[in-house]
């Protein structure tokens, strides 16, 4: 049986790498020798000139989220623009949820 494969990010090179999962060892990125984040195999990158998309991502991947499979076939629902990641963010200041949550919501009440 072939291994998947899942993804990894270095968030100032924009670059993201798919790679086999082999354990939780450090990858390096091979553009600026920095440590790459892995962000799971249900992860489809921003183009590299996306700014606002590589800003939210960062964002997300700092709050602790990760784009892995769940049982249905997909990540969930994760916040595309800085637009819905301020509104989020906002609704967890004045609710008290943990931001990781917050962000992942599909619709704020």
């Amino acid at each position: 049986m072939a291994h998947s494969k899942t993804s990894y990010v270095c968030l100032p090179c924009r670059a993201s790498y798919k790679q086999r999962y082999v354990g939780d060892h450090e990858r390096i990125c091979p553009r600026c020798a920095g440590v790459l984040i892995h962000v799971g195999s249900a992860f489809a990158p921003p183009r590299r000139r996306d700014t606002a998309g590589w800003r939210t991502l960062a964002v997300l991947l700092n709050a602790g989220v990760r784009f892995h499979k769940s049982c249905c076939g997909g990540p969930g629902y994760r916040p595309r623009t800085l637009s819905e990641v301020r509104e989020r963010m906002a609704y967890a200041r004045t609710t008290g949820e943990p931001f990781a949550r917050a962000l992942v919501r599909r619709e704020v009440p």
